[in-house]
C-alpha cells in the first residue's frame, strides 16, 4: 500500500509529502495518531516544501550577485548610514506604498550591499524581484530593439514587485537606450517599487542622460514617491595594510 501511495504522490507531483510519507506513517503507527492528524502533517510538509522551492526559484530568478544581509552589514564602520532608517525599510512597507529608494554615495560606501539586502528580504517575504547592473539593463534594452522585443521586455520588467538597478553612473548611452530606460521607469511609476544605487547626485543625471525634459519628468516622478538616502561616509573597501620588511644587502 505504501508503494502505491508513493507512486500516486509522484504522479501528482506532491514531492514534499512523498519525502516524509514513511516517516509520518511510522510515527502514526507508533503513536496511534488519528487519520486527520496524519493528513494534516503531510499537507503541512507539502506546504513547507513548496514555499521553500518557491523561494529558491525567486532567488535564482533575481540574480543577486552577492549574499548581502542587513544583519551582517557593518553599520559600525559606516557612520553615513542610519541603522534605524534601514531597519525601518527592512519592514518592506515601502513596497506596499509603492515607493522608490535611491541610494546616493561614493563607490564602496555600501549602497549595493544595502540595496541587495532589501531585495533579498523582499524575495523571502514572497515578492518577485530582479537585480540588474545598470549598464547590463541598458544594453539589454538596446539589444531588444534589434528584434523589436522592447515592448515585451519592458512589460516583463514592469511586473517585478521590486527592481534593483545598481551602479547608475557615468555610462556610455545611446539615445535609444535612454528612451527605453525612461519608458521602463514610466511604466513602473505608481505601480511597482524600484531601487537605484548611484554615485551621481540628481543634478548630475542631466549630464548622464543628456535629455533635460525626460530627466525632469523622471525626477519629478521619482521624488513624488521616493526615499533618498545619501551615504556620506568612508569606503568599506579600504584595504588592510600589511607591513613588509625589506632585506638590505650590504
Amino acid at each position: 500500500m505504501r508503494s502505491k501511495i508513493h507512486q500516486l504522490l509522484i504522479e501528482l507531483r506532491l514531492k514534499g509529502m512523498d519525502n516524509v510519507l514513511d516517516r509520518e506513517l511510522d510515527q502514526a503507527e507508533k503513536e496511534g495518531s488519528s487519520v486527520s492528524e496524519v493528513i494534516y502533517r503531510l499537507l503541512m510538509e507539502e506546504h513547507a516544501y513548496r514555499q521553500e522551492r518557491s523561494l529558491y526559484y525567486r532567488l535564482k530568478q533575481a540574480k543577486i550577485p552577492w549574499d548581502w544581509s542587513i544583519k551582517t552589514f557593518p553599520f559600525d564602520k559606516q557612520p553615513g548610514v542610519s541603522k534605524h532608517q534601514i531597519k525601518e525599510l527592512a519592514g518592506l512597507s515601502f513596497i506596499e506604498r509603492i515607493e522608490n529608494i535611491v541610494f546616493i554615495g561614493d563607490p564602496g560606501t555600501g549602497k549595493s550591499g544595502l540595496a541587495s539586502s532589501l531585495l533579498r528580504l523582499a524575495l523571502v517575504e514572497g515578492y518577485r524581484g530582479r537585480f540588474y547592473n545598470a549598464q547590463d539593463l541598458l544594453d539589454e534594452l538596446y539589444a531588444s530593439l534589434a528584434d523589436r522585443s522592447t515592448a515585451k521586455l519592458i512589460k516583463r520588467l514592469s511586473r517585478y514587485d521590486l527592481l534593483l538597478i545598481d551602479e547608475l553612473g557615468y555610462l556610455t548611452l545611446k539615445p535609444e537606450q535612454v528612451n527605453a530606460f525612461f519608458k521602463l521607469m514610466g511604466e513602473r511609476y505608481g505601480n511597482k517599487s524600484t531601487i537605484i544605487t548611484t554615485n551621481l547626485d540628481y543634478s548630475e543625471w542631466y549630464d548622464l542622460f543628456n535629455r533635460k525634459p525626460l530627466v525632469d519628468a523622471m525626477l519629478d516622478r521619482l521624488n513624488h514617491r521616493c526615499i533618498t538616502i545619501r551615504i556620506n561616509g568612508p569606503s568599506l573597501r579600504v584595504p588592510t595594510h600589511v607591513d613588509c620588511k625589506t632585506d638590505k644587502h650590504h
